[in-house]
């Protein structure tokens, strides 16, 4: 709201202090602490990328062929090994191969026969030969400094950790020195204008789903939370910059004449386009009308950045940084994103809806998540083009493929799930006799360098649909371990759900899983919150399945874990050294605040005897 060649001539009303120089230098501080949380993250991304195979996982969705692997024959070993049991699983099947049609062959419930078909067969090599295939396992900050992490995991209020407050405060604080250096916001707008402007490209950076800071500090777009706070300050100062121009020129009576300039309009045209962002960003309209929510922020981000241009030209370079940052963002989404025709089909007693892509079976990590959009009438006028998450429930390189479960939770959900109803179960062939067409983008997310198989002891704790995170989890470990490559001990699962019932349609993968994890002790305790006439038989739950009522005691079962960590172990893995416990949490930001509490409960003295304690977060919610 200024002349345009007031910031070119003089870039500060006082004379003193170039501002355009001083915000400069601010971005510039910005970078260097941004550099300094990356090269915290380098030690774990040189171990988890130093094996091929993570090159390939967690970043273009793929098809591939899918082969059986002819057992080897095993190296001959210094000691034999004394696994905890003999595999019980039957020997498999000749797979189905991947073709341009489908696996038309296969149906849903195959998929969850008892029948393992990870298709792998355990190695039993010890030595160099052994140790090349095990991961590499390096510490994270939280388990060297676990004072500082537990200081830094408090939460101020639910879901708000005292270690985002401090970041979001170093960040304000930044901001506010440019502010009022030798300057009075009131008496000179001009400088929260400046100062508003150069952080744009930040603001779009972080609002991207592909975005270079994210990719360097190793987490995904969902996590990066802090793009709601740097908006708010771009638009308070904005918003600042903008009211003391109008306050000055209506008290000079000159309200009018200034109005009229070009640049000025432009001005107001950007503010508007910024004020809708804000207005349509709240938990309103992202619940009840996402298109709104949507089409208000496409809108609002394009019509924003030539605006701003257009007031004031000298800013150039910061628009040009924003418009390369979305620009790259769309380069890359279009890159990652597939077009197959999916399966679909209700499953009642989770109130969900199961989608299954058995063309699309590789390129993802356990934990990552897609973007997908139904392209089919059924969806409704606009729902057809809505864009919603979903964490994979499966894993890679199955005959299953890329498996998604949906919770009936909205407007969209809802539509998926009726369209599921009406293709019912199968059809007379056995097949599911709903097929849709799915643009599918991703993968994103997941558990950034952390390597799960590269930890002791493996602990999930997770509720309602965040049983999709555990499921690929649990599936990934057990693949791995069968093929002689993790260092997992045992693994924990404790699931809580609303009613038992929950548990039935799960039943068999919960049963395969456990029948394939014969050399790493899986136990499953499925907690339920509500009371219920009918419970599932005790006769019908697997060993190593429980369900108890009540919620679960998450600090008995951790100090349970930590306790078989240090004195379990058989065969290869009774030589290898503690590595630590990975605790992944998924479900409601109340979940999360209460495992985050029992972690940083934790005695110091048993959490290094094993080897320290990391926990990842996944929580439902904007």
């Amino acid at each position: 709201m200024s002349d345009p060649t007031t910031l070119e001539t003089s870039s500060d009303s006082s004379g003193s202090v170039n501002a355009l120089g001083l915000v400069f230098h601010v971005d510039i501080f910005l970078l260097a602490v941004a550099a300094v949380f990356t090269l915290a993250t380098l030690p774990r991304a040189f171990a988890r990328l130093s094996r091929s195979i993570e090159w390939r996982r967690g970043h273009i969705l793929r098809s591939t062929r899918l082969d059986y692997r002819r057992p080897r024959r095993p190296l001959p070993p210094r000691s034999p090994p004394t696994p905890a049991k003999k595999p019980t699983t039957k020997p498999p099947e000749e797979p189905h191969v991947a073709s341009s049609s489908g696996h038309d062959a296969i149906t849903s419930e195959e998929s969850h026969t008892y029948v393992s078909h990870t298709n792998l067969i355990r190695r039993p090599s010890t030595g160099k030969a052994a140790a090349k295939l095990l991961p590499p396992h390096v510490r994270a900050w939280s388990a060297v400094l676990p004072p500082v992490a537990n200081l830094l995991r408090y939460r101020l209020d639910s879901g708000f950790p005292l270690g985002q407050a401090l970041v979001l405060g170093l960040y304000s604080a930044i901001l506010v020195y440019p502010v009022f250096l030798k300057s009075d916001p009131f008496t000179d707008p001009l400088r929260t204008g400046i100062v508003a402007m150069s952080q744009i490209p930040l603001v779009y950076i972080l609002g991207t789903k592909n975005n270079l800071l994210g990719m360097f500090l190793a987490m995904g777009y969902e996590k990066a939370r802090n793009i709601v706070y740097a908006g708010m300050m771009l638009i308070l100062l904005s918003n600042v910059h903008a009211i003391g121009y109008i306050y000055e020129w209506v008290f000079e009576g000159k309200l009018s004449v200034y109005l009229k300039e070009p640049s000025n309009k432009w001005a107001l045209v950007a503010l508007v386009a910024i004020d809708t962002l804000y207005l349509f960003s709240n938990s309103f309209w992202r619940r009840k009308a996402y298109n709104v929510f949507f089409g208000s922020h496409i809108i609002g981000f394009i019509v924003f950045l030539p605006a701003v241009y257009a007031h004031q030209p000298v800013v150039l370079h910061y628009v040009l940084a924003a418009t390369g940052a979305y620009g790259l963002d769309h380069i890359l989404r279009l890159l990652k994103t597939r077009l197959f025709h999916g399966r679909i089909r209700p499953m009642p007693d989770l109130s969900m809806t199961r989608i299954e892509i058995p063309e699309l079976n590789s390129g993802w990590r356990a934990g990552q998540h897609v973007r997908i959009r139904v392209l089919s009438s059924a969806m409704g006028w606009i729902g057809w083009a809505e864009v919603h998450p979903f964490t994979i429930a499966s894993v890679a390189k199955t005959p299953e493929g890329l498996v998604l479960m949906c919770k009936n939770a909205g407007g969209w959900t809802k539509k998926l799930y009726e369209m599921a109803k009406v293709a019912g179960y199968g059809s007379e062939d056995g097949g599911i006799s709903r097929s849709v067409l799915i643009m599918v983008e991703g993968p994103y997310g997941g558990p950034g360098h952390s390597v799960f198989a590269s930890y002791s002891a493996a602990v999930f704790v997770v509720g309602g649909s965040g049983i999709t995170f555990a499921l690929s989890a649990l599936q990934d470990l057990v693949r791995v371990d069968l093929e002689g490559a993790s260092r997992v001990k045992l693994i924990e699962l404790v699931w809580s759900v609303q009613d038992p019932s929950s548990l039935t349609p799960l039943l068999p993968q919960f049963t395969a899983l456990l029948q394939q994890s014969v050399y790493t002790p899986l136990h499953i305790s499925v907690h339920y919150t509500r009371a219920a006439d009918t419970l599932p038989s005790k006769a019908s739950l697997p060993p190593g399945v429980t369900l108890t009522a009540g919620r679960p005691r998450i600090g008995k079962v951790l100090d349970a874990v930590l306790q078989r960590t240090m004195s379990y172990g058989s065969g290869v893995k009774a030589a290898m050294s503690i590595t630590g416990v990975i605790v992944g949490v998924c479900g409601p930001v109340g979940l999360g605040d209460e495992v985050a509490q029992v972690v940083s409960s934790v005695d110091a003295s048993r959490r290094w005897a094993v080897g320290g304690i990391e926990m990842h977060e996944e929580t439902f919610g904007w």
